[in-house]
């Protein structure tokens, strides 16, 4: 999708500098930042595994073409032990066999209906599938993990320079 000018004139806008949403809103980032960290300190008390987390991270980061949080969260899913090949399947997780465990399946679809806001019935199958799989308390972790590294995308996603349209 390409951004042009006004009906009835021609070429294409100029690009845009970055919104600087950090810079002209530091207080609403170190809130941003404050509920990452509550919500980091009561998933490890849950029983969620930081890889877990990380996979749910870098999947809602891949979602949202988040490219400095899928990197972000590629190099910690690394540090944490992850392999290159579930790496580089992770956009296919469904498709991926029993290369991903059941409790990863369930995190994961959960994460996805998160970020997507699926209609209610997808929600619903998530959440039930989820909740087989993971104690309430990890089920709503990940869930609230997966809505803090939205807010990080949209952020890191709005804060980027803005490429000039083609014409």
């Amino acid at each position: 999708m390409t951004e042009t000018s006004a009906p009835g004139t021609t070429g294409t806008l100029p690009p845009l500098p970055p919104l600087p949403l950090i810079e002209l809103a530091p207080q609403a980032f170190a809130a941003v930042h404050a509920l990452h960290a509550a919500v980091e300190e009561a998933a490890t008390a849950a029983g969620l595994e930081p890889l877990l987390l990380e996979l749910v991270r870098l999947r809602c980061s891949q979602l949202n073409g988040c490219t400095y949080c899928v990197d972000l969260h590629t190099a910690a899913a690394r540090k944490a032990g992850e392999t290159d090949e579930r790496l580089g399947l992770l956009a296919a997780w469904r498709e991926s066999g029993p290369l991903f465990t059941p409790r990863e399946h369930a995190a994961l679809a959960l994460a996805e209906a998160v970020t997507r806001l699926p209609d209610h019935a997808e929600g619903a199958r998530a959440q039930r599938a989820a909740r087989a799989e993971l104690s309430d308390p990890e089920a709503a972790f990940v869930a609230w993990a997966a809505t803090v590294v939205n807010a990080y995308n949209r952020i890191a996603v709005t804060s980027r320079p803005v490429q000039a349209a083609e014409g």
